[in-house]
């Protein structure tokens, strides 16, 4: 008997990934990945106001690539028996459309503003409009909106950067039937929807994001959220009321598209969902297990039975959502606005004056001073940092480079190195960033117990969770707990093919197509007794300095 086939894509922050996986086994049997060119160059991106826009073209296009690309490592025939896909991608990263439910970016007028292009998970130019949401729900006496996503409304979510925009962009204002996230916009892509209405709107994103909750019938109501800003009137009514769950099809995939792509039309294509959620599905997450996705940043996620959660808010994480990670269970969403960014920043401090000689050099010395840069410094710096004992380097980091998600979100938070002297190395700074970057992994853990969430076993996933021995050992000291590194080099990419399994019919339920597709684990750190005993008193120093600067980096 002919196997079948699903296909999951992944759309990152620096590219998107296709996986073609055989829906028996779980089996990834080609992949391809295609990067953002637009975003390679630093178009429409200024790091120093915290804007990171991305334009949908690079979406398209990247999505045809590597498409195409896992399609033509395969035998024969293979792409004809494939039978759904899977779309997962960062989040949240919302955009204006039209009344069609065209990015407005894709129209000729707005072809270079960033203002109509996808803003980015990380972009956080809306921390005023974040601090007035949040304030405005503590205070205009209705129904506090921010219950279930931790009692706190963050700068990288939904409404904050829309309200952002509308403020700063009267043409977009003008312009903007609706807003949509990039994971509700590609499924709509595929299946040719071509009203805003229309579309079938992710449970995940709108939950965790977007405040919507059944409680109160959906989103925040139009009276909260014109006393939260008059341009948001009548936003509501443009938007939507249902959501729904990646185990169910948005639609199928149009002729165009199954033309441009490679494939069959007809075949299922899943409601979307956000990479950590669907990632955390391929990593094999169940009740009782946080699984974390470690790249630039983590998003740290968790289930729940209904039972046991029920209607209680669970306090300063980023949300908790029916349905957002295993439909029929709760699923709970925590992480760090900054993990492996904080490892890049230091790499590119490090490096100023050696891109600057590489500039001047002739072609032959460059390119060897770039080699260094890109795929030497870390693992120096890693390998150095690895022969320092834990109390070694005298210094003590705060990880909050990119503000902080969890616990209790703010952005308006900056990072810190405490201790520094004139005998003070680069390898030495590096631990402390490690060491920080775990302490903040510690802090969600610390969070989750705190409301009664029980955790047995912690798993991760994602490049720095396969790529650097150091942190996952320190991180398994810090926590200590044994965590299990994911197999798959694309989980985020197989979960994304686990819901097309279900969407299309092949299996009955998530925890089904988990069974027979999980990939198992390659890794298991366990803790030092020793080193976890000693992180625990460098932790305490960490929560005591972080409480005693808050304030002042806040001024900063």
């Amino acid at each position: 008997m002919d196997s079948t086939y699903v296909l999951g894509i992944d759309f990152g922050t620096d590219s998107v990934r296709a996986v073609v996986v055989d829906a028996a086994t779980g089996k990834e049997e080609s992949s391809a990945v295609a990067y953002y060119r637009r975003w390679a160059q630093g178009l429409y991106c200024n790091p120093a106001a915290a804007q990171f826009r991305q334009h949908p073209l690079d979406y398209v296009e990247g999505l045809e690539e590597c498409v195409k690309g896992a399609l033509a490592k395969l035998p024969p025939g293979v792409a004809d028996r494939i039978e759904g896909i899977g779309i997962d991608t960062t989040g949240s990263t919302p955009c204006a459309i039209d009344e069609r439910g065209v990015p407005l970016a894709l129209h000729e007028e707005f072809a270079d503003n960033p203002n109509a292009m996808f803003i980015l998970w990380k972009d956080h130019t809306a921390v005023k409009e974040a601090e007035e949401i949040n304030r405005t729900a503590r205070t205009w006496g209705g129904t506090d909106y921010t219950r279930y996503v931790g009692g706190v409304y963050s700068a990288e979510w939904f409404w904050a950067k829309i309200l952002h925009v509308l403020r700063t962009d009267e043409k977009v204002r003008r312009a903007a039937f609706s807003w949509i996230e990039h994971c509700d916009w590609i499924p709509a892509l595929l299946t040719g929807v071509r009203s805003s209405r229309a579309i079938k709107r992710s449970r995940c994103a709108a939950g965790h994001k977007a405040m919507w909750h059944e409680e109160w019938g959906g989103l925040p109501s139009e009276e909260f959220l014109t006393r939260v800003d008059p341009l948001l009137a009548g936003l509501r009514d443009r938007l939507y009321v249902e959501t729904y769950t990646s185990d169910q099809k948005a639609g199928e995939l149009t002729e165009e598209w199954a033309e441009r792509l490679g494939l069959r039309p007809g075949i299922a294509v899943a409601v979307g969902a956000f990479d950590a959620h669907m990632g955390a599905v391929g990593g094999g997450i169940s009740a009782g297990t946080l699984l974390k996705i470690m790249g630039t940043s983590t998003c740290d996620v968790m289930v729940a039975p209904r039972e046991l959660v029920g209607d209680r808010p669970v306090r300063g994480i980023c949300g908790q959502v029916d349905g957002s990670v295993i439909p029929g269970m709760i699923g709970l969403e925590a992480g760090q606005s900054a993990f492996g960014d904080v490892y890049a920043w230091f790499k590119d401090v490090l490096a100023w004056s050696l891109t600057e000689f590489a500039q001047e050099a002739g072609e032959e010395e460059a390119s060897r001073v770039r080699d260094f840069i890109d795929h030497r410094l870390l693992p120096r710096l890693t390998e150095e940092a690895a022969r320092l004992s834990i109390e070694e380097t005298g210094l003590l980091a705060l990880d909050w480079l990119n503000g902080r998600r969890t616990p209790f979100a703010d952005q308006t938070l900056k990072g810190a190195i405490v201790g520094l002297t004139l005998g003070t190395t680069a390898p030495k700074i590096f631990r402390a960033l490690v060491e920080a970057t775990a302490f903040g992994a510690k802090a969600i853990v610390d969070r989750f117990q705190a409301e009664g969430l029980k955790i047995n076993q912690v798993v991760a996933e994602g490049g720095v969770a396969k790529k650097n021995r150091l942190v996952m050992q320190i991180t398994a000291d810090v926590l200590n707990m044994p965590v299990k590194v994911v197999r798959s080099e694309q989980a985020c990419a197989l979960g994304a093919a686990m819901f097309a399994a279900v969407a299309a019919g092949i299996y009955g339920s998530v925890p089904e197509a988990q069974t027979h597709m999980s990939a198992g684990y390659s890794d298991v750190y366990y803790p030092n007794p020793e080193n976890a005993a000693r992180y625990q008193k460098l932790y305490e120093r960490y929560l005591a300095v972080g409480s005693a600067l808050e304030d002042h980096l806040r001024a900063l």
